[in-house]
């Protein structure tokens, strides 16, 4: 009975490894690059505050490789505004960051 207990404790511990082997993680796939220009574009309408029928234009341009529209006036005022919501500015370093934003 011992060398049966033995015996069956033994195959298991051999057997333990064996199994583990068989669940390996999956390999991270590398991203094409069309996925890298996606993502990319994604950033860039993002940090430009495009949203609507222009981000859908910009998206389209800017995945064909194309350069896209520059941006009117109106939309750097809108895009440089949300930033410096976005990062609490107030008074002089609003003002600031507003004239450089809107200069570029």
């Amino acid at each position: 009975m011992r060398q049966l207990i033995a015996t069956v404790f033994a195959a298991a511990l051999v057997a333990g490894p064996a199994f583990a082997q068989d669940k390996k993680a999956p390999e991270k796939k590398e991203m094409t690059e069309q996925q890298k220009r996606m993502g990319d574009c994604n950033k860039q309408a993002a940090d430009k505050g495009v949203k609507g029928d222009d981000r859908s234009k910009f998206m389209s341009a800017c995945l064909k490789g194309e350069q896209a529209a520059p941006m009117t006036q109106q939309e750097k005022m809108t895009a440089c505004n949300k930033q410096a919501g976005d990062k609490g500015m107030k008074g002089d370093d609003r003002k600031k960051f507003m004239s450089t934003c809107l200069s570029g």
